[in-house]
């Protein structure tokens, strides 16, 4: 790996995220953190006929986590929501073209994020059904 161990690929979605801020009217959203390193993510998402429409984040981090979290927005995006609960570190990690051992957790958090916001759409869907 290059560039103090980072690939060109995390060093340009961390200088060039496209999915940075947050989806107005979120469908769902997800924030996790690691209290360790310091790293926090949120996670929003969109919605439309079970499939991520949108996703963006907001992430407090090193390069690792912002690149990280760029790269599972781009994974995510039209997925199917059960698809998308599948997203793992190590896809992310693949998607980067690999992540420095000690910088494995900042994957780790975005595929946790990406869980928390689905969970919390779909708890928004169970509240509006016992609603009606």
């Amino acid at each position: 790996m290059q560039h103090g161990q980072y690939t060109k690929k995390v060093l340009d979605y961390f200088k060039n995220p496209k999915h940075a801020g947050d989806v107005k009217n979120a469908s769902g959203v997800g924030q996790v953190g690691n209290p360790v390193c310091g790293d926090m993510m949120k996670i929003s998402i969109a919605v439309k006929d079970d499939r991520i429409s949108d996703i963006r984040f907001k992430t407090f981090g090193c390069v690792a986590a912002i690149g990280s979290t760029e790269a599972l927005c781009r994974i995510a995006k039209g997925k199917k929501l059960a698809d998308a609960k599948k997203i793992t570190s190590k896809d992310i990690a693949k998607e980067l073209g690999g992540l420095p051992g000690i910088k494995m957790h900042c994957s780790v958090l975005g595929a946790d994020g990406l869980k928390k916001a689905i969970d919390d759409y779909e708890k928004k869907q169970r509240g509006k059904k016992t609603r009606k």
